[in-house]
């Protein structure tokens, strides 16, 4: 299964390519002699067509999104490695094959190199990573199958006794929330699955060492190499140096000696930085201390919240949605001091309830005109209308009974009902 990886596209990178594959013509409209690829309206710089695996550049391995939405490092590499574990647990009880898990989580870890533990959540891309990847090794499994393992597992994990999952609209609702999430990852991967996995390049060079009959360190190579899906070695080294890097701790643990002069990674086209890099980041898995996904899920949601607010103190809004009132900016719930404002004593006297009569100009054209269906004018911007007027109750009705074409050369009246606390005296 070949893959085409836009070199400088937005979805998933690959390694760089100077032009497009020997022999195939650069698809887009590029002109002859020029520099890339044009794809859209975005020029990259080729078409690579390869089943390697798709390595990210240093930039993007440095700087994440999550950084970017000030997630701290250490709750970034937890999360990643909670959610490995959730798809390798997930993927045992749904009896998957382990080359499926092993894809799973290799996509799990490309993902959140182009978005954001903040912006997305890692439980629903965990399920939809479980889904994609057994579709794509041919173990095809129900979204509900893979809700009820993860429902389950949340159980266990706050040590609750295990209910059934009621087909409520919760569940829908999560359900759809999954099938969208599998096709961001689609999306941003750049519908490059493909997955090339060390497992059999391991056996094989083990087998070239003529160590292939011992079993135990077979199987310790194995388990290294599963256990290095938790960390982020797929997207930054080849399998086969991640292979030989497997055999060398296997080796160096059961101290069983492999040729050195000269090393026998070197045969294989790793080195030794290389495996030394992997090594320390396959035994750092088991120094760090086990961590609590309530309180790495309590992080992300302060994160979260202080994006929300900030997005809305730079739009003006609050965080709860209503409007910062700025007393230099044009809009005010006073009335605009040209508007014609009369205030006269309602039937209470001063102190009691008091009418204000506001007299707005029409606007220009008819609502017809103005592309406004027919009815009550909006007042979105006033306050609550008096019911009636004992002085102007027969000039509303008569306002109300006028004919749309003579809207834009009448006055609107509208009568507001306050309360004041001081006498008002009677307009001159």
């Amino acid at each position: 299964m070949a893959t085409a990886t836009a070199t400088a596209g937005a979805g998933a990178p690959g390694p760089a390519a100077p032009a497009a594959a020997a022999g195939t013509p650069a698809s887009g409209g590029a002109a002859p002699g020029s520099q890339g690829v044009l794809i859209g309206d975005r020029l990259y710089s080729g078409v690579l067509i390869t089943l390697e695996n798709c390595l990210l550049p240093d930039d993007k391995l440095r700087f994440t999104p999550s950084m970017s939405s000030g997630l701290d490092t250490d709750t970034e590499t937890d999360l990643r490695v909670v959610g490995c574990e959730l798809i390798q647990a997930a993927g045992i009880l749904l009896r998957l094959p382990q080359v499926a898990m092993a894809t799973g989580q290799v996509l799990f870890q490309r993902f959140f190199y182009t978005k954001s533990f903040v912006k997305h959540s890692m439980e629903h891309v965990s399920m939809a990573c479980v889904h994609l990847a057994s579709k794509i090794e041919e173990a095809p499994r129900r979204i509900r199958d893979v809700i009820n393992v993860f429902h389950r597992l949340r159980h266990l994990r706050e040590k609750k006794k295990p209910v059934p999952l009621l087909l409520d609209q919760d569940y829908v609702n999560l359900k759809n929330q999954i099938i969208k999430a599998e096709r961001r990852v689609l999306k941003e991967l750049g519908f490059c699955v493909h997955v090339k996995h060390p497992h059999k390049i391991i056996v094989m060079y083990l087998q070239v060492l003529e160590c292939e009959r011992n079993r135990h360190l077979v199987q310790t190579s194995w388990n290294y190499m599963n256990d290095s899906l938790r960390t982020d070695v797929f997207v930054r080294f080849q399998p086969e140096s991640i292979a030989c890097a497997c055999i060398y701790l296997a080796a160096r643990t059961l101290e069983i000696p492999l040729p050195n002069r000269p090393h026998w990674f070197l045969l294989f086209g790793a080195t030794e930085e290389e495996i030394q890099e992997i090594c320390l980041k396959i035994l750092q898995l088991y120094t760090r201390k086990k961590v609590d996904l309530t309180h790495l899920e309590g992080e992300v949601e302060k994160r979260r919240y202080a994006l929300d607010e900030a997005k809305a103190q730079a739009k003006g809004l609050l965080p709860g949605g209503t409007q910062v009132l700025d007393s230099t900016s044009r809009f005010s719930p006073a009335p605009k001091p040209e508007l014609g404002v009369t205030p006269f004593p309602g039937p209470g006297g001063a102190g009691r309830v008091t009418f204000l009569r506001l007299v707005v100009p029409s606007p220009a054209g008819s609502r017809e005109s103005r592309g406004i269906p027919q009815g009550r004018p909006r007042r979105q911007a006033f306050p609550t209308l008096c019911e009636e007027c004992p002085e102007e109750s027969g000039g509303r009705e008569e306002s109300q009974g006028r004919q749309p074409g003579e809207r834009e050369k009448r006055q609107r009246l509208y009568i507001w009902r306050v309360q004041v606390t001081e006498p008002l005296t009677e307009p001159e």
